[in-house]
């Protein structure tokens, strides 16, 4: 058994000049105004519309991010249907071969990490069924099932790992709800410094959800 914290990385090369001018381009044509592109323009053009919610003009550009998570997050992600989505299959992927070690891997309740007895005793608690469903889908495959029978004992915090690709509105869409305090933990352990990596690559474009994004 194998444990994992969740992670992402981005698929998408983030050219921050080359899309504020891409969006420029594109939201210029509702207004005619081509003539007015120059040396800098871009930033403060793609701000305007952000502040002014005129977001249908970020739809023009798309971003993908590789995203490993536990199952229970990847369904809650794939809710947002104005995406793309290509996930690590457990009908497939057979976790006995080689290429994933012989072993499940499972990512990490973070909110049971703490030294308080209570948390100790949750997380023991959380190993020890982990254990069990990896024990009892090897029992299963030794026994003659193929994965798509033997995953029926995987649990919500089997580590899964999926491509999404949305474009800028969504992305933003997804930020609002993912990182606000109603979002399950899990979530947010993901989401929140996802945001701030958009913000950092994209500020004209997410500076202003850094709110959504305070723990």
């Amino acid at each position: 058994m194998r444990i994992v914290e969740p992670s992402f990385s981005f698929e998408s090369e983030v050219d921050r000049d080359r899309i504020l001018q891409h969006i420029e381009r594109a939201g210029r044509t509702c207004y005619k105004s081509e003539g007015k592109i120059g040396e800098g323009t871009a930033a403060a053009f793609v701000k305007s519309i952000v502040k002014r919610g005129h977001e249908s003009v970020l739809e023009h550009v798309s971003l993908t991010v590789r995203v490993v998570c536990d199952r229970g997050v990847s369904h809650e992600i794939v809710r947002h249907r104005l995406a793309s989505y290509s996930q690590e299959s457990t009908r497939y992927c057979n976790y006995a071969d080689e290429k994933f070690g012989k072993s499940v891997s499972f990512v990490r309740p973070f909110f049971w990490n703490d030294a308080a007895p209570e948390s100790q005793e949750k997380l023991r608690i959380w190993t020890e069924a982990m254990q069990a469903a990896e024990t009892a889908y090897f029992a299963l495959l030794d026994k003659g099932a193929n994965a798509q029978e033997a995953r029926s004992v995987l649990p919500n915090s089997l580590r899964t790992e999926l491509v999404m690709t949305m474009d800028l509105r969504e992305w933003r869409h997804f930020f609002r709800l993912r990182c606000g305090a109603a979002s399950h933990p899990q979530m947010r352990e993901l989401a929140v410094p996802m945001l701030a990596e958009f913000r950092r690559r994209l500020p004209e474009v997410f500076d202003d959800l850094g709110e959504a994004a305070s723990y």
